[in-house]
């Protein structure tokens, strides 16, 4: 018999709507697991809230489509009555008074939120680990990191704590962990996700997306999320095909261009990563698809470039001395950078961006997707990004690592993690990206992927 904590959001729906289970069962069972929990998944657990809104959503006779289905916010995504503290000691015990966008229409679809999940402070680093309960770990090996800064929510969905979950990604938040605990994780594409009032978009690069074990679920939530804010200045129209339905749909043959070597000249993709890669690229041939071998198309110049947005953003958030120096040394470290940024750099660092980003994508107008690795390197000890001592050191740590994601939210591209390779014992994605607007071509393609590694 297949344990609950075993199924997708789908099949858990529906074994909920047929009656075999209710909602005030399927929650107590997911807290039983997140209580049992040793990897760090969770930042705070609300087992009271959840089951009040399980019995609600169980007297309903007019239920939502998920009704029951569990999951977790982000500890950097605003919740209401529930602590909030992203990841930050100087933020601990802090509960909103309102709900970001995306947890009113998650809330709103019937999925139960257990509580908050694990991110790096401030959600700036590629890993997970913070002051408040420490490191999210990597599901396959609780001695690596689980990445960041989506790594609690990873790890939640990789050891079947949750079937899914919500994550943010400004620099590849969602793909990096998705990797490492052997999940799915997709980024859309720039607007395709209203942001809300309290996440400011004016650089682009972070988006809402979510993080599953099926792409129809992926899909799914993609639905429920992909609607305008009002007063939103980037707003896509809604599909003419729910993504839901496009993602199973056969792309028919594509031409996709592969390549793995990092953008940076002191990075190199490990073994494992190549090895994904290459199996990735033969399945897609055996798929019908044609391949292209070509050299990476991103000048390095990019990441200076990209720090440059990245740091402003930290330095423009107003904080007294006092609270400066409880920051975390890397959030430190961004923050003291951003702040010694012009606004000249600054405007010329996001025009270099955008032009850059732009013509790359032209030049590559006759290929419909990109195959690489999603990350260089496999999960890493919690220690190895920090030891040295050196803030500087731990962000060239950070670059070999992740050389590949952060591309996608410069140029707003829609990008996805997808498992199905293990190397010495540890997942390793790929990722799948499309050109701006091509979400549901890069789901399909995720899709015959992951379909192709299960049979």
């Amino acid at each position: 018999m297949t344990e609950l904590h075993e199924l997708d959001a789908h099949d858990l729906a529906a074994t909920i709507a047929r009656g075999d289970v209710s909602c005030v069962e399927v929650t107590r069972h997911f807290l039983e697991r997140v209580e049992a929990d040793e990897l760090g998944a969770f930042v705070t657990v609300t087992p009271d809230r959840a089951l009040d809104r399980a019995a609600e959503l169980d007297a309903m006779t007019d239920r939502p489509a998920f009704a029951g289905v569990p999951t977790a916010f982000k500890d950097l995504t605003m919740t209401a009555g529930v602590p909030t503290s992203m990841g930050s000691r100087l933020m601990a015990g802090r509960v909103p008074d309102h709900n970001a966008h995306v947890v009113d229409l998650v809330e709103t679809a019937g999925f139960v939120s257990l509580g908050k999940t694990n991110t790096p402070e401030l959600g700036l680093s590629s890993y997970t680990d913070n002051d408040v309960v420490g490191p999210a770990c990597c599901p396959a090996d609780p001695r690596l990191n689980a990445g960041g800064s989506s790594g609690g929510a990873a790890a939640a969905v990789g050891s079947h704590l949750l079937p899914w979950a919500p994550g943010s990604d400004g620099g590849g938040s969602i793909r990096i962990p998705a990797s490492c605990c052997g999940v799915i994780g997709f980024k859309p594409s720039r607007g395709r996700i209203g942001a809300g009032p309290d996440s400011p978009t004016w650089n682009g690069l972070a988006t809402d997306g979510v993080l599953a074990r099926s792409v129809r679920d992926v899909a799914a939530v993609l639905d429920l999320l992909a609607r305008p804010v009002p007063g939103s200045s980037r707003v896509w129209p809604a599909p003419a095909t729910p993504f839901a339905e496009a993602a199973t749909r056969d792309p028919g043959r594509l031409r996709i261009a592969t390549w793995t070597d990092p953008y940076l000249d002191f990075a190199t993709a490990s073994p494992g990563s190549v090895a994904a890669v290459e199996a990735a690229r033969d399945s897609l041939a055996a798929l019908g698809h044609e391949i292209v071998e070509i050299a990476n198309p991103w000048p390095a110049e990019l990441e200076q470039q990209f720090n440059v947005v990245w740091s402003a953003g930290m330095a423009s958030v107003p904080l007294p001395d006092e609270a400066i120096a409880q920051l975390r040394p890397t959030t430190r470290y961004w923050h003291e950078r951003g702040g010694r940024a012009s606004a000249p750099q600054l405007a010329a660092a996001m025009t270099y961006l955008e032009l850059t980003t732009a013509a790359v994508n032209a030049s590559l107008a006759d290929v419909d997707l990109f195959l690489t690795p999603t990350l260089a390197l496999p999960p890493q000890p919690h220690a190895w990004f920090t030891e040295s001592g050196d803030p500087a050191e731990d962000h060239r740590r950070e670059l070999l690592f992740t050389p590949y994601t952060a591309l996608m939210n410069m140029s707003g591209q829609p990008a996805v993690s997808v498992p199905g390779h293990v190397h010495e014992g540890l997942p390793v994605g790929v990722m799948l990206a499309g050109h701006v607007g091509a979400d549901a071509l890069v789901l399909q393609v995720a899709d015959q992927l992951v379909s192709r590694a299960r049979s």
